[in-house]
């Protein structure tokens, strides 16, 4: 059941992984400017019924505050993370051994860093985010573990190891 859950884990975190990098290359072609107004006219109905929407005043709050270092640094961020997830769930999907101490290495700095970010400002979709990345970077630990015993117990493993 455990490794069911940790494909299907790995699954969704490369496809999050893709998604960071379609809204890391749509932070570098649309302008600040563009994604307020974008915010604006999603929000423009919602806001005239209910004026206090705690997620439309959120967005549009946000939205008009966007910098261009802010956007820049947002797609950076995004596609760094997202290249480098959907390798490292690529190899650890096609079982190479030197990717499972590197995606666990990956995940948790940025388990902290999200950790610090939670700090000063709290966020319930950063916290469960953060909580994904714990459980995967426990599975990827416990799945990384088996494999070693299992190859430590063939007889490659033994050789390698009386050499």
């Amino acid at each position: 059941m455990l490794d069911k859950t940790f494909r299907v884990s790995l699954i969704l975190k490369g496809l999050d992984g893709l998604l960071e990098l379609v809204g890391g290359i749509l932070l570098l072609l649309v302008s600040p400017a563009q994604i307020g107004a974008w915010v604006r006219l999603l929000t423009q109905h919602e806001l005239s019924e209910d004026p206090h929407d705690l997620v439309a005043t959120t967005l549009v709050h946000w939205a008009g505050t966007m910098t261009v270092s802010a956007t820049l640094f947002g797609a950076i961020y995004l596609l760094l993370h997202g290249a480098v997830k959907v390798v490292l769930v690529w190899a650890v999907l096609k079982d190479k051994m030197w990717a499972y101490p590197w995606m666990i290495a990956f995940l948790m700095a940025f388990i902290l860093y999200q950790s610090y970010e939670l700090l000063v400002a709290f966020s319930w979709g950063l916290a469960l985010l953060t909580a994904f990345d714990i459980f995967i970077v426990w599975l990827t630990w416990r799945e990384y573990r088996a494999h070693r015993t299992r190859n430590a117990n063939t007889p490659a493993g033994n050789a390698a190891r009386q050499a």
